[in-house]
């Protein structure tokens, strides 16, 4: 539950937001900098189920989450995608810090369409 505030390293790599909605839905964000092509500011924002059941640890939680959202590259010829964000979140029982890892299909839809993959490890500190 609440607020989650760190940072994401791989493609992108900046700022990462997680806003809990109810106890199984987010909001996941990401104000990065993104490595494609020159490189550019990268704007993300998904929607993310998590799956709690499907992996028992011995200590906190280790939900797999999955879910969709939309990425923009503000450029001289911004992109615009849809994410299909798949990770998992490892939840200290102990401390409010989150580890999470995803890999992320994209489609970018403007200005031509592509298909690739992201994907990033970070770190967020809980405030509740």
């Amino acid at each position: 539950k609440g607020f989650g505030l760190g940072i994401v390293l791989g493609e992108p790599t900046g700022l990462s937001a997680k806003l809990w909605t109810s106890s199984s839905n987010a909001l996941d964000f990401a104000a990065a900098w993104s490595f494609q092509g020159d490189g550019h500011m990268l704007l993300q924002a998904d929607y993310v189920w998590h799956s709690f059941n499907l992996i028992n640890v011995s200590s906190g939680r280790l939900p797999i989450y999955y879910g969709i959202g939309g990425r923009m590259i503000l450029s001289d010829d911004p992109l615009v995608g849809v994410r299909i964000p798949v990770g998992l979140d490892y939840q200290f029982a102990s401390a409010p810090i989150d580890i999470f890892v995803e890999i992320v299909p994209i489609l970018d839809l403007i200005p031509s369409t592509d298909f690739e993959i992201g994907g990033g490890l970070g770190i967020r500190f809980w405030f509740n």
